[in-house]
């Protein structure tokens, strides 16, 4: 006889709580953050330009994001979650004060969104699947980078 699903409300407290300090890297300008977050192995797909593998890998992405918008704030607008595993549909949004992708600022606020699947290793995020808006960032700021 098939059982039905059991919920488990601690797990995926503490799972949500781990993906939200995952973008608290950013809001509060703390990409050490990482640390405590993610597995020494986390796979972050796709790699930006320049982006080496696991946490090491980005906190010098989350440097340069935060240097050309100091004021980077990720909300969270939805959220779908299974054990083990996070959807997130989210925005980012930031006055652009700084050089972005050879890009020089532009002091424009923009808004853009980020849609990202997580999946966790017991306490922390082993694998980020990962697509925002570029396209809609570039549009905002009136320049695209050089390729």
């Amino acid at each position: 006889m098939h059982q039905p699903s059991t919920i488990q409300p601690d797990r995926l407290a503490a799972e949500r709580r781990v993906v939200e300090q995952l973008y608290d890297a950013f809001n509060l300008q703390n990409p050490d953050l990482l640390d405590g977050v993610v597995t020494p192995d986390w796979k972050d797909i796709p790699l930006a330009p320049g982006q080496g593998p696991g946490p090491d890998g980005l906190k010098p992405i989350i440097h340069a994001f935060i240097a050309a918008f100091p004021d980077v704030h990720i909300a969270i607008h939805d959220l779908v979650q299974v054990p083990g595993k996070i959807a997130v549909r989210g925005e980012i949004t930031g006055t652009h004060k700084g050089a972005l992708f050879g890009m020089p600022a532009t002091n424009k606020f923009v808004s853009f969104g980020i849609h990202e699947f997580h999946e966790l290793d017991g306490d922390r995020i082993a694998t980020t699947w990962h697509m925002e808006d570029w396209f809609g960032l570039f549009q905002q700021l009136g320049q695209f980078p050089a390729l």
